[in-house]
């Protein structure tokens, strides 16, 4: 039994993250782990954060959602969850896939205004609000979307930080070049959530893109494109040399592994915007407009500048686009992260 919680808790780890970039919504996990009537159990159980992180990825149509989570610091002594569940919040903090704070309530509100993150909550001012229902966790929405990161979000966005502690999972040196929180502000001074100590300004961050991967109707996971270097997407990319490789082949069809080249396309960031280069046996085609305005084929080594619009395509039913311009055409139909969960979870009184 304690080896299929915690394999359902660490398949929650991998929807897990705190780059605003990547992430559909935040969420405060004392509040969510108490929603008791998602499953008629326990008072208290971190499961429960599974679920609505699987009701956030119907909401948004994303596969492989990331929820921005912050966890406050009380719940890591708190007697309703298990000692396992602690121990897993505490390595969740340690890896930087969390949040650790002391108010989480109003780091998920200050997180929310400065990223333009959507808030799930049922008693936050939140967008999404989580309800049991006939196929899981539902959201009911609440509240209209952000329109986007504030003016102080995008300029704290816009640097490095670093904390007086060189092992902070949040703002140390690992976080460099994979993304980084948003500061908390006090008194208008960047400081470090989880130590609560001024952070250090190292710099700008090179200007950044969110795009989306789509296979099959189905936005199967996000990615950022930087200044700092290109992306690989192709079947199964070796990321040698340093290099940033995104692997399609979990979700291609037997015709579309024969097609889609191991590394089949480099997706780059300039002033001038993105620009996608073919590096395939096959070739890419780039639909205009997303296909209003006409297409292109691009061969081997061929490079194009993509509009807002424009959708790459590496073999029918396999696309890259912008998150906006691109969206899931029909509903899920992976596995939860749930599927895993032992079944006395859901059982009234466990």
């Amino acid at each position: 039994m304690r080896f299929e919680v915690s394999h359902v808790l660490d398949a929650i780890e991998r929807r897990l993250g705190t780059d605003p970039a990547l992430a559909a919504g935040v969420l405060d996990v004392a509040e969510l782990i108490y929603c008791a009537d998602l499953d008629g159990g326990r008072p208290a159980n971190l499961v429960r954060l599974g679920m609505v992180v699987d009701g956030l990825a119907r909401q948004v149509g994303e596969e492989h959602v990331s929820a921005y989570c912050v966890v406050d610091k009380s719940l890591l002594s708190n007697q309703d969850l298990t000692s396992n569940e602690r121990m897993v919040m505490r390595r969740w903090g340690d890896d930087g896939v969390v949040e650790v704070v002391v108010g989480a309530a109003a780091r998920v509100i200050e997180v929310s205004e400065l990223t333009g993150l959507p808030i799930v909550s049922r008693v936050l001012p939140a967008v999404w609000s989580p309800l049991p229902g006939a196929g899981g966790t539902v959201l009911q929405p609440r509240g209209p979307v952000p329109t986007g990161p504030s003016p102080v979000g995008r300029q704290l966005t816009a640097r490095w930080w670093h904390c007086p502690d060189p092992d902070c999972a949040n703002f140390g040196p690992a976080r460099r070049g994979s993304g980084q929180p948003v500061p908390r502000l006090r008194n208008g001074q960047p400081i470090c959530p989880r130590h609560d100590a001024p952070l250090g300004d190292s710099g700008p961050r090179p200007p950044q893109q969110v795009l989306a991967v789509r296979v099959d109707g189905v936005i199967r996971t996000r990615f950022v494109v930087t200044a700092a270097g290109p992306v690989v997407v192709g079947r199964a990319p070796d990321g040698g040399q340093g290099q940033v490789g995104i692997q399609l082949g979990p979700w291609l069809s037997e015709d579309a592994r024969a097609k889609v080249s191991r590394a089949h396309v480099s997706v780059a960031l300039s002033p001038q915007g993105v620009s996608v280069t073919d590096l395939s046996m096959n070739g890419t085609l780039v639909r205009l407009g997303g296909a209003a305005d006409g297409e292109l084929q691009l061969s081997r080594g061929a490079t194009r500048q993509l509009g807002v619009s424009d959708i790459v395509e590496l073999f029918p039913g396999v696309e890259i686009g912008r998150i906006g311009a691109l969206a899931s055409s029909r509903p899920l139909d992976s596995a939860s992260v749930m599927s895993d969960a032992p079944t006395m979870t859901f059982r009234p009184g466990y």
